[in-house]
């Protein structure tokens, strides 16, 4: 999904994660306190092939749109493969993934210069992650806070560690700080982002968990609404974490890591959780919160990976109970351990996919099903779009174009419908 910036300073493209758009921000700021108001800065995606299809696309189009601007190329497939972009002529610079952050990259004298056309460092040398201070996303009602990156796990088929580093932690305090910022310039959610979240704080002193950040800033911003967290790795999920889930402004939702739903491709997958431990944890998850809704990442056409095999993810979804599915067909990456496994033919692979993609809509609406006639609150997020405190989209219907200042605001909302991708609701106040 690509999301572009207002056109008041240069329009920043952003493929992939909600870490990157927190990015894409801060490169966004960066940049226009520079005066590069005419660049285009494209923030790529790697987790598949076809995300970096999708860049490439991306970065072809920006320079049909914006003739004579400089194209500026970074994020992680503009990390793993920075030669592919650089050999572009569309492409001004590529810049890594560490470089990108800082206010001294985006200087025009130094970034349009020269001949060099790569500035791409060794990500792996990178040991800290700072976090940086933004007054909120413009134009959204949450505003993310990156307080993790990197990744110390291999998982055979994620070529992303390379593209990110290790794991690295925004320390405790620095994190407070940023969301009283952000509860002081009125946002209503602030949503915590990384690339591994749950390895928060492995690498800070007394090594804290995910779990104690939490009950931290419940506990020390009293006046945040309400705190999301992003895609978690299931079998990380620490006590105090789970014990956070009992309170109301911790958001109900949870988007987990699982990826399969058999434990011999877990294993060649180099996942460290089972089938069991994933029914086990979504069931306590369902006790502590029984308004939770539940996401997950599952791949089909893993090498190796049987009819069995993939009956067993399918059944996953019911299962755990899954509400939203990300279904994702597998596709090699080069120089990943599962590239080099026997592969499935693509047509049984694009098969497969289109079962669990199938799962995953009847899971939606049975999720929808537990909404219809209810009254919900929802913060909305702009004109008609806005979302549960469950992540689940509502399309409001208001009286006679009524709502178009409303966006940060909570409403309670009448669920009167939906059309198997979103909810209709008219707002009662």
């Amino acid at each position: 999904m690509a999301d572009t910036a207002p056109p008041s300073g240069p329009t920043v493209i952003t493929l992939g994660c909600r870490l990157n758009t927190y990015e894409s921000e801060v490169m966004r700021r960066h940049a226009q306190e520079a005066g590069l108001g005419d660049a285009v800065i494209v923030n790529t995606c790697a987790v598949t092939s076809e995300a970096v299809r999708g860049a490439r696309q991306a970065i072809r189009r920006a320079a049909r749109e914006n003739p004579g601007a400089p194209i500026l190329v970074t994020g992680c497939a503009a990390q793993t493969d920075p030669g592919a972009f650089a050999a572009m002529p569309e492409v001004t610079r590529v810049i890594g993934n560490h470089d990108k952050m800082k206010a001294e990259t985006w200087k025009p004298a130094d970034l349009l210069g020269g001949e060099e056309k790569v500035r791409v460092n060794d990500i792996m040398s990178v040991r800290e992650t700072a976090a940086h201070l933004i007054d909120g996303m413009e134009g959204r009602a949450r505003a993310y806070v990156q307080v993790q990156n990197g990744c110390d796990h291999r998982c055979t088929f994620c070529i992303i560690p390379y593209g990110r580093g290790n794991s690295r932690s925004v320390p405790a305090g620095e994190v407070v700080a940023q969301v009283r910022a952000l509860v002081a310039s009125g946002h209503h959610e602030v949503v915590l982002t990384g690339v591994d979240l749950t390895s928060w704080g492995a690498d800070l002193p007394g090594t804290p968990q995910l779990g104690n950040l939490v009950q931290r800033l419940l506990k020390l911003v009293p006046d945040l609404r309400q705190l999301r967290i992003s895609s978690i790795d299931a079998i990380e999920m620490d006590e105090a974490l789970l014990e956070a889930m009992t309170d109301p402004r911790l958001a109900p939702y949870l988007h987990l890591s699982l990826q399969h739903g058999d434990n011999l491709i877990l294993k060649r997958m180099k996942r460290r959780h089972s089938r069991e431990d994933a029914i086990q944890l979504t069931e306590r998850l369902r006790t502590l919160r029984p308004d939770i809704a539940l996401g997950a990442d599952i791949i089909a056409g893993f090498p190796t990976e049987t009819e069995a095999h993939f009956e067993n993810s399918l059944r996953l979804v019911e299962e755990c109970g899954l509400s939203f599915l990300h279904a994702f067909p597998y596709s090699p990456r080069p120089g990943t351990p599962a590239a080099r496994m026997p592969q499935l033919a693509k047509p049984l692979i694009k098969e497969r996919a289109a079962r669990l993609r199938e799962a995953g809509e009847a899971a939606l609406r049975r999720h929808f099903a537990r909404h219809a006639d209810q009254v919900r609150e929802a913060l909305v997020e702009r004109g008609s779009m806005a979302r549960l405190s469950d992540f689940t989209q509502v399309k409001l219907i208001w009286p006679d174009g009524a709502g178009s200042d409303t966006a940060g605001r909570v409403l309670r909302v009448q669920i009167t419908g939906h059309d198997d991708k979103q909810l209709f609701g008219t707002p009662l106040s």
